[in-house]
């Protein structure tokens, strides 16, 4: 069993950066940001491409599902481009107001902006 959310994000960076040249990084948001695993509940993330399509999409979900089964947790990932992600409001303020930044080596920033 994983100990943190860290390992989690760690994990699913390096597997991002293997398959895409253009991975930016990813918010952490919701129950997780205390960096415990909380059973039963999905960590939430905001990943940040500069190319999101469903080309993408179709790539991401295996390496999400390969990591879900390994790890033994529940992943809710929504990828974005930086102008996707501002123009998702609900998801944009979540995040600006509670998230923290994993830059795209899976390190926490200190801060919410990149």
């Amino acid at each position: 069993m994983i100990n943190s959310v860290d390992e989690v994000i760690l994990k699913l960076s390096t597997a991002f950066n293997l398959v895409f040249d253009d991975f930016k990084g990813m918010y952490l948001f919701g129950i997780h940001t205390d960096g415990k695993i909380h059973e039963g509940e999905d960590i939430e993330l905001a990943a940040l491409f500069n190319i999101e399509d469903k080309a993408k999409r179709e790539q991401i979900w295996p390496i999400i599902g390969k990591i879900e089964t390994e790890m033994d947790v529940c992943i809710d990932l929504y990828p974005y481009t930086e102008e996707s992600f501002k123009e998702d409001e609900d998801i944009y303020e979540e995040v600006m107001a509670e998230g923290i930044f994993y830059n795209k080596k899976g390190e926490r920033s200190n801060s919410c902006q990149q």
